[in-house]
């Protein structure tokens, strides 16, 4: 896998994903300025990449201050950066803790124990997705499962497999024979650029789509499955993600195929109550009125850019998480793993 994030000792290397297919670039992040950037920016995004991120901003904030006093300070400024993945606010919260209740180096261990962590995470969805993936084709091993995916839950929005590829990138390892339809993810193209790309550089057979052609892939019976990340889990479990793909789960239901999601427990926000209560990003207008660079619509039209949509629970045939599978998803499967132990 493509590494993600890394800890030198000093800063925190990025890959910068605005460069991707194009580069393989890597910068160093050294205090809480250049990490809220870079979260801003999308050089690092992805709900779980986002929230180990922000925690070692916390760290270079706070220790570039020389003083305890500023972790609130660092952290709330940290928080500005985006509105919608709650694993943001997760991380910074419990880095938060932890130095208050042990100092500055207790926040650099947890920050780098969440990348390991995270490694675990994903394999235990990727485990728990396969076994899913099992029960509801119920077909031959030997078979080639084809998926759809939405946007970029993959390795490069996390520290190790992902999420939602977390189980094609385990069954390849095991032997098992995936081929997934990456739809290009429109306005910033997260598909096209960074799926695509990691899926050909772990040797998974990929073929990419238009966000238009979806709905006639699913009419010509090519999708077994949809298996999406999510940035923010409801506690009733309504579901924010890449915009579009709302879209995706009503032609799922409407074709009669399993639309999965599939995310760590921090992603899950038992504070917000339904999907209505999660607030949406709405970013640059000109995301959607350029593109590439190059100028696609007239000047001075109105553009609407939100960064998400929700999918509500009842479009959603089940939720992966490294403590098994939510199904049927609503508030009380969704209380109860959160009150598991794994």
């Amino acid at each position: 896998m493509i590494e993600t994030l890394s800890w030198t000792g000093s800063a925190l290397r990025l890959l910068d994903q605005t460069k991707l297919p194009r580069e393989l670039t890597y910068i160093d992040i050294t205090d809480e300025r250049q990490m809220h950037d870079a979260i801003r920016r999308l050089v690092v995004r992805g709900a779980p990449a986002i929230g180990i991120a922000a925690a070692f901003g916390v760290y270079l904030g706070v220790r570039n201050a020389g003083s305890m006093d500023a972790l609130d300070k660092v952290g709330d400024y940290l928080a500005t950066s985006r509105p919608t993945a709650v694993n943001l606010f997760w991380a910074i919260d419990r880095v938060k803790r932890v130095g208050r209740e042990r100092g500055l180096d207790a926040i650099l261990a947890e920050a780098i124990e969440m990348i390991a962590e995270d490694h675990r995470t994903n394999r235990a969805i990727g485990d728990h997705g396969l076994r899913l993936l099992d029960d509801l084709l119920r077909d031959p091993q030997s078979e080639t499962r084809n998926i759809l995916t939405h946007c970029n839950a993959g390795g490069l929005c996390s520290a190790g497999f992902g999420t939602a590829l977390a189980p094609v990138y385990l069954g390849h390892e095991r032997g098992r024979r995936f081929h997934v339809y990456v739809d290009e993810t429109r306005p910033l193209m997260q598909g096209s650029r960074i799926t695509a790309f990691e899926l050909m550089q772990n040797n998974v057979p990929a073929t990419l789509i238009c966000d238009t052609m979806t709905a006639a892939v699913f009419s010509h019976g090519k999708v077994d499955a949809v298996i999406v990340g999510a940035d923010r889990i409801a506690a009733n479990g309504d579901t924010a993600n890449k915009i579009g793909t709302l879209g995706v789960a009503i032609m799922a239901k409407h074709f009669g195929v399993p639309f999965l999601v599939a995310a760590p427990t921090s992603t899950m926000d038992a504070k917000t109550k339904t999907g209505a209560q999660i607030p949406i990003e709405e970013r640059d207008a000109t995301e959607v009125s350029r593109f590439s660079g190059t100028q696609t619509a007239p000047d001075g039209v109105a553009v609407y850019n939100p960064a998400f949509d929700v999918t509500p629970a009842d479009l959603i045939t089940a939720i992966v998480t490294e403590r098994g599978v939510v199904r049927p998803v609503n508030e009380q499967t969704i209380a109860g793993v959160l009150s598991s132990h794994g």
